[in-house]
This record gives C-alpha cells, sequence and structure tokens, in this order.
C-alpha cells in the first residue's frame, strides 16, 4: 500500500494561484498514476487530474483544463498540481490518489491521501 501525503492547501483570492503536492511514501511502479480529486461543500467527490510516471501523459476535467497543470518530479518522486485562476468553485479539500489505471474513475484508485484544504475566496 503507497502512502501519500498532500501539502500546499491554503486560502486565496479569487484569481489565485496555488501549487499542491503529493509525496507518496515509496517509488512509482511502472504502472503508477497519480491523480488528484476533489470535495466541495456538499458536493461528491470529483475528479480533478491525472498524470501516468512514466512518459507522463496527463487528463483533465473540463472544469480545470487550461487553468490547472498536473506534473511529476522524479528525482523529488513528487506530483503536483498548478492551481491558476482560481474560482470559488474550486473550494473544496483536495485529494492525491494512486493507482494503475488510466482512469477518471476514482473507485480504480487503491491508495490515498488525507487530503488538504483550498479556500478561494471572493
Amino acid at each position: 500500500q503507497v502512502q501519500l501525503v498532500e501539502s500546499g492547501g491554503g486560502s486565496v483570492q479569487a484569481g489565485g494561484s496555488l501549487r499542491l503536492s503529493c509525496k507518496p511514501s515509496q517509488r512509482p511502479y511502472n504502472r503508477s498514476i497519480y491523480a488528484w480529486f476533489r470535495q466541495g461543500p456538499r458536493k461528491e467527490r470529483e475528479f480533478v487530474a491525472l498524470i501516468r510516471w512514466h512518459g507522463g501523459s496527463a487528463f483533465y476535467a473540463d472544469s480545470v483544463k487550461g487553468r490547472f497543470t498536473i506534473s511529476r518530479d522524479n528525482p523529488a518522486n513528487t506530483v503536483y498540481l498548478q492551481m491558476s485562476s482560481l474560482n470559488t468553485e474550486d473550494t473544496g479539500v483536495y485529494f492525491c490518489a494512486h493507482g494503475t489505471q488510466y482512469t477518471a474513475n476514482q473507485a480504480a484508485y487503491d491508495d490515498w491521501g488525507q487530503g488538504t484544504q483550498v479556500t478561494v475566496a471572493s
């Protein structure tokens, strides 16, 4: 089981930026996929973005495409989510997840972090 630790959440004004980090407890597998999900107030948890560790191919939810960028740093063994042009709809708890399927379906992910809060003020 992979333990995931998120960091980088906080409060920001609308239009601002934040960068989230996700640190896995072990080196990625050949098939490792890392994803970010979020859960806003009174909302279901939803997919945000994912990245294939080997190769770096990424996929985004339509709601964040063009504003968020997911990336990974191999030497640092860390996954990032750079968020720009934030709006109040982006408020929520952001979770890092690890699995081996290239999918936005959260049921496919085996390992989850505790989450980090992002609050965007208008």
